[in-house]
C-alpha cells in the first residue's frame, strides 16, 4: 500500500504528483462539502423567518463559501506540492496581461463583494432593471438571479446594481404606494367618483387600510377630454402589484356602470366656419 499511494504519476522539476496527493486534496474537498451543507441547513433551517432575515442569512452565507473554497483551493495547492508563493509570483504578470481584457469580469466580481457586505441588495427584494421587475433569487459573485412576473429568470451582472440607477421596490420595507389613473366626462359628480374610486380600494383584501397609508383619490387635472383622478393606495404585495391594479380596474368599471359615471373616450369637437360671399 505504501508503494501505491507513494507512486509517483507525474513529475516536473521538484514537483510530483502522487495517488497520496490526490486522496489528500480530495478528502479535503468532500469534508469541506459536508461542512458548507451542514452550515447552510442550519442558517436556513428556521420556518418562521420573514424575507428580510432570510435574505440576510443567504447573503452571509454565500461569503462565507466564496472565503472557505478560496481558503480550500489554496490547501489543495499545497497538499499538491506547490509553492504558493512562487505561483502567485510567476502569475503576477500573466493578471496584469488578462487584467485588461477582463474589466467586466472584473467589474462584477468586485460588485458582487460589495452586495454580500453591504447588503443593500438581498434575496427576495423586488428590483426594477431595465425596466424589468423581478425578485431577486440568488446573489452569486459574479451575477444575480432574478425571477420576473411571467415566470422567467434572468441573469443581470452584479455591476448593474452599483453602477446603474436601479429601483429597489422592498429596501428596508415592503409597503408601497401605487396609482390608478381614471379619466370621467366632464358631466359627472366628482364627489360620486370619489366615493366609486374609495370603495373600490376598500374591497381589495391587498391594500392596506391604516390610518397612514389609506387609500385616498386625487383630483389630478383638467384633460381635453376627461376630469383626470388617480386612486392612490399602498400595499405590500409589490411583486404582483400589476395584477392588484387589474382587479381593482375591473371593480372601478362596475361601479361606474351603476353609478352612471361615463368614462368618455378621446374627442375633438370641430366647428365649420361658412366663407362669406
Amino acid at each position: 500500500m505504501n508503494e501505491f499511494w507513494d507512486k509517483i504519476l507525474f513529475k516536473l522539476g521538484d514537483f510530483t504528483l502522487t495517488p497520496a496527493k490526490i486522496a489528500a486534496a480530495i478528502l479535503v474537498i468532500v469534508i469541506t462539502w459536508f461542512v458548507l451543507l451542514l452550515i447552510k441547513k442550519i442558517l436556513l433551517h428556521p420556518k418562521k423567518m420573514d424575507a428580510t432575515e432570510k435574505g440576510r442569512r443567504i447573503s452571509a452565507f454565500q461569503l462565507l463559501r466564496y472565503l472557505v473554497w478560496v481558503i480550500v483551493f489554496s490547501i489543495c495547492i499545497k497538499i499538491a506540492g506547490f509553492d504558493i508563493t512562487i505561483l502567485v509570483a510567476g502569475s503576477a504578470a500573466l493578471l496584469v496581461g488578462i487584467g485588461f481584457g477582463l474589466q467586466n469580469i472584473f467589474s462584477d466580481l468586485i460588485s458582487g463583494l460589495f452586495l454580500l457586505f453591504e447588503r443593500k441588495v438581498k434575496v427576495g427584494d423586488v428590483m426594477e432593471v431595465d425596466n424589468i421587475v423581478g425578485k431577486v433569487q440568488a446573489i452569486n459573485l459574479r451575477t444575480s438571479v432574478l425571477l420576473t412576473r411571467d415566470g422567467y429568470d434572468i441573469i443581470v451582472p452584479n455591476h448593474k446594481f452599483i453602477t446603474e440607477n436601479v429601483i429597489n421596490w422592498s429596501h428596508n420595507s415592503y409597503e408601497r404606494r401605487f396609482q390608478i389613473e381614471v379619466g370621467v366626462s366632464y358631466g359627472s359628480d366628482v364627489e360620486l367618483v370619489t366615493k366609486c374610486l374609495l370603495a373600490c380600494a376598500n374591497e381589495h383584501q391587498e391594500l392596506i387600510k391604516t390610518e397612514d397609508h389609506k387609500p385616498l383619490v386625487r383630483f389630478s387635472d383638467f384633460g381635453d377630454s376627461a376630469l383626470i383622478f388617480y386612486l392612490m393606495f399602498w400595499t405590500k404585495d409589490i411583486f404582483h402589484v400589476e395584477q392588484i391594479k387589474s382587479e381593482i380596474r375591473y371593480k372601478i368599471f362596475q361601479s361606474f356602470r351603476e353609478n352612471k359615471v361615463v368614462i368618455p373616450f378621446p374627442q375633438r369637437d370641430v366647428h365649420m366656419i361658412p366663407k362669406s360671399i
